[in-house]
């Protein structure tokens, strides 16, 4: 029986796509093709592995897309190419709403060649502003009002309609917070770190309040390669992330004890918009996939650190 698998990931030298482009690698059965234009993501993220092809490309570009499909015969697709980060989103719209031109040039290309399930990469900011926490997937309140948020919506919209329309099965996974070795400083987790380990001010937006959860990498790779193995995810809606919400001042708080370091904290003024006040994920489906419990904020800091302090 052939288990071989052609995996096709956009976006793929980003922060969580160059870590499920390595976490599939793991599995010499897999080949795997990233196709990224480099915009956010970096070559140094992408895995130097014998069964991993990089292309620059742009996904959003259908001519740049097209000979790609031609070439290989992907059997699974994980559209993750898209603009990210509050700060990058707000300040280009347009940049942001061209992402739909990408989701549809992957599901058309998709279905047109046999692909047998397409992945998506969704947000929490679907949710918009939480009228339930935790979040559970079958609410998809649509009262978020940013460009970002929206084309995530939309996103998620394509790929049902996907289904429906010609039969091309999809699993769409939202996720939350997610942090590792690869991310890079525009994101909090990171850069409250790095801060700390210098000993310099750690700043936050506001009171610093507004709540997240934090999910280490690794906990969302198993669980999107295991959706891709399993059936319990075919044509549904995954939350990945972790369900211990906690303030930002406490994550700040949380990384100085770690670090056990002497960074004060400095509240900026809040952002105008785009800074929803709370974020957790209903994680059970996640769960059931794992069948473990999932890696710790305070085990993860330390993942980051020990990955910081070896890298100098």
């Amino acid at each position: 029986m052939n288990n071989k698998k052609n995996i096709l990931i956009t976006g793929g030298a980003g922060n969580v796509a160059s870590a499920l482009a390595n976490k599939l690698s793991e599995n010499n059965d897999n080949f795997i093709v990233i196709v990224d234009n480099l915009s956010t993501g970096s070559l140094l993220k992408v895995p130097q592995k014998e069964n991993v092809k990089f292309i620059k490309a742009d996904a959003n570009n259908y001519n740049d897309i097209v000979p790609i499909f031609g070439r290989y015969n992907f059997d699974y697709v994980f559209h993750y190419a898209a603009v990210v980060g509050v700060k990058r989103t707000l300040e280009n719209p347009i940049m942001v709403l061209n992402d739909i031109e990408g989701i549809k040039n992957i599901l058309s290309l998709s279905k047109n060649s046999g692909v047998k399930r397409v992945f998506y990469s969704s947000s929490s900011e679907v949710y918009g502003e939480p009228f339930e926490i935790p979040q559970n997937e079958n609410t998809t309140p649509l009262n978020s009002r940013l460009p970002y948020a929206i084309v995530k919506n939309v996103g998620e919209a394509f790929f049902k309609s996907y289904f429906q329309e010609y039969g091309l099965e999809y699993t769409i996974f939202r996720f939350f917070n997610t942090y590792g070795p690869n991310q890079s400083e525009d994101f909090v987790v990171p850069r409250f770190i790095k801060a700390a380990l210098k000993n310099e001010p750690i700043t936050l937006y506001g009171d610093g309040l507004q709540t997240r959860s934090f999910c280490y990498v690794d906990d969302n790779t198993e669980a999107c390669v295991k959706a891709m193995n399993s059936e319990k995810c075919v044509n549904d809606v995954l939350n990945v992330g972790s369900d211990i919400e906690m303030t930002i001042l406490d994550l700040a708080k949380k990384v100085i004890e770690v670090t056990g370091s002497k960074s004060q904290i400095i509240h900026l003024p809040a952002l105008e918009e785009g800074d929803m006040t709370r974020r957790c994920p209903d994680t059970s489906k996640m769960k059931n996939l794992l069948q473990r419990d999932l890696i710790g904020l305070e085990v993860g800091i330390k993942k980051l650190i020990d990955h910081y302090e070896n890298r100098n």
